[in-house]
Parts: C-alpha cells; structure tokens; sequence
C-alpha cells in the first residue's frame, strides 16, 4: 500500500467529515432560523423541498463534472463553495429569501457529496476490499461536531449566522489544504484491470438487473428519508414536542448521528459475518423501535434513547443497498448506483417535507408514525439483498 493512496484515504476521510458538519451546522440551527424567520413547521417543511431540489440538481451537475474535470479538481472546488453557501441560510428575515438561500446551499451540498463519493469509489477500488462504510462514519461525525458546536454557540447567545459563518470560514480552509492528496483523475489501474470482465458480461444482464436496481432505489429512498427527517425534526421535537432547551435539543441530532457513526464502524465487519439482508432487515426494524420510543414518549430521557436506537438501525442499511447496486452488473456499476443514490437522496433531503406537511393534520410527534411504516416496508422487503454475490470473493464499492 503506497503513501499516496493511505493519503488518499485520509483526504477523503476530512472532505467526508467536512460535509457533515457542514450539513449538521444548518441541521443543529433549524429551530433558531425558523424563529428568526418566523414561519411554522408547515412552511419549513416546504422551504425544505428547495434545499433537497438543490441538492438533486447539484448531484446532475457534479456528476458530469467529476466524470469530465475528475474528482481532484472539482472535490476541492465544491468543498469551497459549499462552504461559503452555509452561512446563507442564517441570514434572511423572511421566507422568500430563505428559500433562495436553501436552494443555493443545498446546490453546492449536493455538489460536494456526489464528487466526494465518486473519489472514494476510485480510493476503495484501489484498496480492493470495503472502505466505503467508513467514510460514511467520518460523515457522522461531523454532524456530532456540529452538534457539539450548535450547542456551545446556542448557550453563548450567538446568532445563527455568526456560528454558520465561523464553520463555514473553517471549511474553506480544510478544503483547500486537503485537496493535493486526493487522487488524480485516473487514478487506478483498476478499471484496466475489469474492463475485459465488464466487455464479457453479457448484454442482457444490463435488462435483468433494471428492475431490481430500481426497487433497491425505492427502498434508498425510504431509508434516507428517515435518515433525513431525523436530520430535519430531531431537534424540534425535544424542544416542541417535549419542551426542552434549545441547547438541549441540539443534541437530539448529535445523538442520532453519534450512534449512526457506531453503526457505520461495525456495518462492513457485521455484513460479512451475517450478510448484507440481515443488516438491512434487523436494522430497518431495530430503527422502527427507536422511532416508535420517539413517538410516543413523554420523556427527554426517553426521546434521547429513541433517537439513538434509531440512527444506530438505520446506520447500516444504506451501505448494503448501494453496494447491492454495485454487485448486480458490474458493467453498469457507475450507473446503478447513482440511480439508487439519486432516489435514495429525492428522500433524504426532500422528503422530510413530507413531515412538515402532516403537522398541518397532526402534532408532530404523530407525524412519525410514517417513519415507523417505512422502516417495517424495508424491512419486510430486505428479502431483494438475498440475491446478491459474495462480497468475500469480490468486493466491491459499497456506496453512500
């Protein structure tokens, strides 16, 4: 293993790190900006459709990018801008011009992830075995500093956009000063060494596969969604819902995230072990009981342990999905897994919209009762990984 490559994998461990907290800074400020704008649930949950609607173009955008410029150019690149677009969204006083700054923050974010996940694909096939899962850890952890962050600022008085600014400036420099280790724009030989694999492959197997490409991306989609509305609403149930402090309540987010990070650290060993379908169906179930704990609780204590069980089951159904992608053809790996990406992301970032809609109906504690639906539908369909190769024999990407 070669000094550039381990300093490869470290870059991309800090720009992975970096969009977490990036993204946990907005997250963990959520309740402030909304009493500065002074909107309700309802409207945020709508404004949250611009931030996801961001992210999704960004994603077209980058991609292309990535493919054409490489990723050593245009991670750096994305890693600025989304850094500079964070403090945007602490800045407006009405609805109109925050929802310009979501859409813009949420176009560079979804810029910043998609490039960054197409270099750890290029780091890990250079590794020839899992790494992927741990990245997504280090993703975690920034939002547990971001956490840590929002709650230290929201007892010191700060204004949201003091705080964003101050985290935003920090990650202009990360980006800059990680960019010279990543990996050039062919950096593997990798993709040499596949590709008379991939000229083999039969035609039809592109055919066979669309169809279970597309139910993995559904369940993508249900699985991040949960993810994304715990990201959205943690913190305003404790403080809502259950009246906590806002520097209380911060920490709702930090420990979903915090618990997600554990999950993640372990997924690669337990899916190995048991297989990727006993990950997502004992994870999707295990989170439906953390959220069911969320919903019904009238206790801070009580919500805390709720949160946590959930980012703990949720933490390692991602990964088995996307890497399932990746297996199913390995000529159209690429393409596979930014289909289940792509939907699995309309999830995490749009959807939680959803919840701030059904608070127009019921409290929004009720509201979750969708998450408890969506983690029994997964794992009732986490039958779908029963098919997949074995990764011991081939690993491969594991995804986002």
């Amino acid at each position: 293993m070669n000094d550039s490559l381990r300093a490869a994998r470290v870059a991309t461990f800090v720009y992975f790190s970096l969009c977490g907290t990036l993204m946990g800074t907005w997250v963990v400020n959520i309740p402030a900006v909304e009493e500065r704008v002074d909107i309700t649930h309802a409207t945020l949950g709508g404004l949250l459709v611009l931030l996801g609607l961001g992210a999704f173009l960004g994603m077209q955008v980058a991609g292309r990018l990535t493919d054409r410029l490489g990723a050593r150019l245009v991670v750096p690149a994305t890693g600025v801008l989304c850094s500079v677009t964070l403090v945007l969204p602490g800045l407006p006083r009405d609805p109109w011009t925050l929802a310009g700054a979501l859409l813009v923050f949420g176009f560079c974010n979804g810029c910043l992830d998609v490039s960054m996940n197409a270099h750890a694909v290029h780091v890990e096939k250079a590794y020839g075995r899992p790494v992927m899962s741990a990245f997504h850890a280090t993703f975690s952890v920034g939002g547990v500093l971001a956490a840590l962050v929002g709650a230290a600022t929201a007892s010191a008085g700060l204004s949201p956009a003091a705080g964003m600014a101050a985290m935003g400036t920090l990650g202009v420099m990360v980006a800059l000063v990680s960019a010279h280790a990543l990996l050039p724009a062919e950096p593997v030989t990798t993709d040499t060494d596949t590709a008379p694999e991939a000229e083999r492959a039969p035609a039809p197997a592109h055919r066979t596969t669309g169809g279970r490409i597309w139910i993995l991306a559904v369940l993508a989609l249900t699985v991040m969604l949960c993810e994304g509305a715990a990201n959205d609403w943690s913190a305003l149930h404790l403080k809502d819902v259950l009246g906590a402090p806002a520097s209380t309540a911060a920490f709702a987010y930090g420990t979903f995230a915090a618990t997600m990070t554990i999950g993640r650290l372990l997924a690669d060993r337990l899916a190995a072990r048991f297989g990727s379908m006993a990950i997502l169906r004992h994870g999707a179930a295990a989170a439906g009981v953390g959220i069911t704990i969320v919903t019904v609780s009238p206790w801070i204590w009580a919500a805390f342990a709720g949160w946590a069980l959930f980012g703990l089951g949720l933490s390692g159904c991602v990964p088995q999905l996307f890497s399932a992608a990746g297996h199913a053809d390995p000529a159209a790996a690429g393409a596979n897994v930014s289909r289940v990406a792509g939907l699995g992301y309309v999830g995490m970032l749009a959807g939680p919209a959803v919840i701030g809609w059904l608070t127009h109906l019921v409290a929004l504690n009720h509201a979750f009762v969708l998450l408890i639906l969506l983690c029994g539908v997964t794992a009732v369909a986490a039958g779908i990984l029963r098919t997949d190769p074995d990764r011991k024999t081939e690993p491969v990407p594991s995804g986002h």
